[in-house]
């Protein structure tokens, strides 16, 4: 259980008989939001402290009009998809040793060379990047690759199945982030449009 549901008594655990009690955040706690009511009359909204500092998300410079939040870099850019997945690194690697079409099925022949663990963030990453563009059956596995940049971050890279599905949906740019802890890696990838 989480500190949260430790303290709240949450995830199936009842504190005392009766109605199950909702887990609910801190901020949440102090506002009144998330189906308590601090007073009577119209609910609070919960807004995070960049919301707060930006004047954006929701609060009106003037009656009947919102403030936009918009990129800074982009524009009127939308999010498309998200996409995230993980890896188990030691299944992989025992895929990788066991069946080696495998990997030259799924990586291209610059991923191949990597370090297991690099290999799982990749994987991750491939399987986010369907997620991201709706999960489509038809995309070729060495259509999206991660290469390092200089500094080393992440840049994610598209042909083919991948890239005429991303076109048809407006996707302009990607974003990935790649991890691995624990034995598992991790990517999230943004479709951009």
């Amino acid at each position: 259980r989480s500190e949260t549901e430790a303290r709240s008594g949450g995830a199936g655990e009842r504190s005392e008989p009766g109605p199950r009690r909702s887990v609910r955040s801190e901020t949440e706690a102090r506002s009144g939001g998330a189906g308590e009511r601090s007073e009577p009359g119209p609910r609070r909204s919960v807004r995070s402290e960049t919301e707060a500092r930006s004047g954006g998300a929701g609060e009106r410079s003037e009656p009947g009009q919102r403030r936009s939040v918009r990129s800074e870099t982009k524009g009127d850019a939308v999010i498309i998809g998200v996409g995230v997945d993980v890896c188990e690194i030691a299944r992989l690697e025992r895929l990788a040793r066991t069946t080696p079409r495998l990997v030259e099925r799924l990586f291209t022949p610059e991923e191949r060379g990597l370090p297991a663990s690099s290999l799982a963030a990749r994987f991750a990453a491939k399987e986010a990047v369907a997620k991201a563009l709706g999960a489509p059956g038809n995309l070729s596995w060495q259509d999206a690759w991660v290469v390092r940049g200089p500094a080393g971050a992440p840049s994610l890279h598209v042909r083919g199945s991948v890239a005429a599905r991303a076109a048809a949906l407006g996707v302009r740019s990607w974003h990935v982030s790649l991890s691995h802890d624990g034995g598992v890696a991790v990517a999230v990838v943004i479709a951009e449009g």
